[in-house]
């Protein structure tokens, strides 16, 4: 059974879930737990996300994402940047900087009138581009930026904000705010233990850090002796391995991932390390996808073999493999029995009675 405790230990593995709303198999920020763990409430998720004793909070880490609260004082850097509309995208930048008392009277509505959701805002329906954005849900993304409202929970989909002293515990808020400097190399740090074997390409981008930053916190990191440079056989280029790194025996795993886990969502990496080719298709017309709407790598050993396109079909207690292209690399009979699996696993934790496969019926 998976508890608290071993949703920390990946929590504090990983550093980061990134959240993401396609929901025709289930939400991103579910599924990494399930590869590493197996078979887990997702209602535990949940409480740690958004419950009275939560031990996570959404900010924008890599992307949308839920960190542990730990690493709150670590990215308080952002905030202050995002305060003088710096680092954040341009038109919450706009608003930032050109409309603070709009800021401020949504900040004190929220304040006098408690949680709320931007659609319970007056002029929140928004039209045009921008996924049609409205002022008021640009404007409280801005005070999201800038740490002042936090996500309490959500409502399906949609945040509920709050301030953020009455969501975040106090024990995290009265925590010292380091510096930009010590932030950063903190959050480099986490990234360099989920990565392993890391690139500074691949160690910026984890937290989503500016070439500049990211260049300077690695060179502090050598020099500590916390980072060590190593070479990879096949790779270009220096990559980096953290001080407490342990290569394992071996590695036996079998585990269907995310579009959106840590271990994939840097394409270029996925690409050197595994030779695996990936790229989502949601937004990709259907006549030219090629693997499929919703496709999850399968990792096998040591190896990305195989994608399959997922759907949970809840009306009929079915999750759907509409699809399963296995790498030219690698045999089908090697790969097809652990997939079964992993696919039957995957069935009984969405609670889905039966697995279907291409060109056979569902059992």
């Amino acid at each position: 059974m998976v508890d608290r405790r071993g949703l920390a230990r990946v929590l504090g593995r990983i550093g980061v879930l990134q959240i993401d709303s396609v929901n025709v198999l289930v939400r991103s920020h579910f599924l990494p737990i399930f590869s590493r763990l197996g078979a887990y409430e997702p209602a535990l998720l949940e409480r740690e996300a958004y419950g009275a004793r939560r031990s996570l909070f959404e900010y924008w880490a890599h992307e949308a994402s839920l960190a542990p609260l730990a690493l709150q004082p670590a990215l308080r850097w952002r905030m202050q940047r995002a305060r003088g509309a710096v680092g954040t995208w341009g038109r919450i930048a706009r608003v930032i900087a050109e409309q603070p008392e709009f800021l401020e009277r949504l900040k004190a509505q929220i304040a006098e009138r408690g949680p709320m959701a931007a659609s319970e805002f007056e002029g929140a329906r928004g039209s045009g581009s921008w996924w049609g954005w409205s002022d008021v849900k640009i404007a409280l993304e801005g005070l999201f930026w800038c740490g002042e409202i936090t996500t309490l929970r959500r409502k399906g989909f949609e945040r509920v904000y709050d301030l953020t002293e009455r969501v975040i515990p106090p024990a995290i808020l009265n925590l010292p705010t380091p510096s930009e400097a010590d932030g950063q190399r903190e959050l480099m740090r986490v990234a360099a233990r989920a990565l392993g074997i890391a690139s500074e390409r691949d160690l910026r981008d984890y937290f989503r850090l500016s070439p500049a930053d990211s260049r300077a916190r690695v060179a502090e990191l050598l020099e500590a002796g916390e980072l060590s440079v190593v070479e990879v056989e096949g790779l270009r280029g220096p990559r980096y391995l953290a001080r407490d790194a342990r290569l394992p025996r071996s590695v036996e795993v079998a585990a269907l991932l995310s579009p959106f886990d840590s271990l994939i969502w840097n394409r270029a990496r996925t690409s050197e390390l595994f030779d695996f080719e990936f790229r989502l298709e949601i937004y990709t017309p259907v006549h030219k996808r090629v693997h499929g709407y919703y496709v999850l790598p399968f990792l096998l050993g040591e190896r990305l073999v195989a994608r399959v396109d997922l759907k949970h079909d809840r009306a009929e207690g079915i999750l759907r493999a509409h699809a399963i292209h296995v790498e030219k690399s690698v045999r089908r009979s090697v790969v097809m029995p652990a997939l079964r699996e992993r696919l039957k696993a995957m069935a009984e934790w969405l609670g889905a009675e039966k697995v279907s496969l291409p060109g056979s019926k569902p059992r």
